[in-house]
């Protein structure tokens, strides 16, 4: 299999043993997932179900950040427990991606259950002299990991305008440079704390995903990734802490997924402007929105539209008319050969598409996409 690795900028062939290490960065569960993410972790389930098939293990790991500042403002606001909250979208999350047919994954850690691990990472980057304490403030100092952007290749001002636009704060006095990020920081009296060597406080947001990852899968990832807008500043900052703590690679492939539209505008909570995986499979059926996202390029951003809907459950009914022929084809291999290329589902479906025409027995090839005929 060839992956595009974000860091490299090309698509090169996957390097693993018999075990594939993956990592996918999970939701903040503060209000309900949509399709975006869906889109996203049906990328990573792709990938696993073609390894599998190819005769690996694989081993993904999707973490929940169930404590962070979106997710405590909100419940804050709702007068509910942080904890509360947490769980009742996670149930939503949970039907959401059983419906779409996503593989289990290996194991669903919480940031929560992770607090020795955490602080014992923001021990060893003390050690390391990357880490600075300031009124029970930690941060990671930037200037010690000279390869900062390595994954997403921006330049310092690109840098700075992201660390505000999704919260670092680049103008904060406490820091040296406003490139460093928080590792660990002082709760507010209706925030959940714990207790460390700096004062009681909790994890910064990046800290959470290394600490995870390197404690479930090791210090070296074969896959890494989530959405096209994480590589800065979460996906930088993980591997720059990561790389200073254990001297070596953190990851050896970062998968970035495309990013989905609608009105003309990224899907965002803060905007509202949302389609969910729930209200699709009651227009239609979950095969069919499943088969909606499979027809759009894993690294491509795109516009949803209805659609796209309705022409996967016309694609299902093809393909299921195809089944009451017994004729064999080679239309198996070809899927696989395209999914081998950097997870080329469309053209994988088109390809399943002419064999269902042609009176081909498609249901292997439908079986190895997730599509259950």
């Amino acid at each position: 299999m060839r992956l595009f690795d974000t860091a490299r900028r090309g698509v090169f062939d996957l390097d693993t043993e018999s075990v594939v290490t993956m990592y996918s960065c999970g939701i903040t569960p503060y209000d309900s997932a949509h399709l975006g993410h869906a889109f996203v972790y049906l990328a990573f389930d792709v990938v696993q179900r073609r390894l599998r098939d190819a005769g690996f293990e694989t081993r993904c790991v999707r973490n929940v950040t169930d404590v962070d500042d979106d997710l405590l403002r909100k419940a804050r606001s709702l007068n509910v427990n942080y904890l509360d909250l947490s769980a009742r979208e996670m149930a939503k999350f949970d039907r959401d991606m059983q419906l779409i047919n996503l593989l289990p994954v290996y194991s669903e850690p919480r940031a929560t259950g992770a607090i020795p691990e955490i602080l014992t990472l923001v021990d060893q980057l003390f050690e390391a002299g990357s880490a600075y304490e300031v009124d029970g403030w930690v941060y990671f100092e930037a200037s010690t990991f000279p390869r900062l952007g390595q994954v997403s290749h921006a330049d310092r001002s690109t840098m700075l305008a992201l660390a505000a636009e999704h919260g670092g704060n680049p103008t904060d006095p406490r820091k040296r440079d406003g490139l460093d990020f928080v590792l660990w920081q002082p709760s507010l009296e209706d925030e959940p704390s714990w207790d460390s060597r700096w004062g009681a406080g909790r994890p910064g947001w990046h800290i959470e995903c290394s600490a995870l990852a390197m404690r479930d899968l090791g210090a070296t990832l074969d896959i890494h990734g989530g959405g096209r807008d994480l590589a800065y500043p979460h996906h930088d900052c993980e591997a720059a802490q990561s790389e200073t703590a254990t001297g070596q690679p953190f990851v050896k492939t970062w998968m970035h997924v495309g990013l989905v539209g609608l009105d003309g505008t990224k899907m965002s909570k803060s905007l509202g402007n949302l389609k969910f995986v729930a209200e699709l499979a009651e227009e239609s059926e979950p095969a069919a929105v499943r088969l909606a996202l499979l027809s759009q390029h894993y690294r491509s951003d795109w516009e949803w539209r209805g659609e796209l809907l309705a022409q996967s459950q016309s694609r299902l009914a093809t393909w299921r008319s195809s089944l009451l022929s017994g004729r064999s084809s080679s239309i198996l291999d070809e899927v696989r050969a395209a999914l081998d290329e950097d997870v080329n589902t469309p053209e994988a479906l088109a390809m399943v598409d002419a064999a269902a025409y042609g009176g081909f027995n498609i249901g292997p090839a439908a079986a190895l996409l997730g599509i259950t005929l």
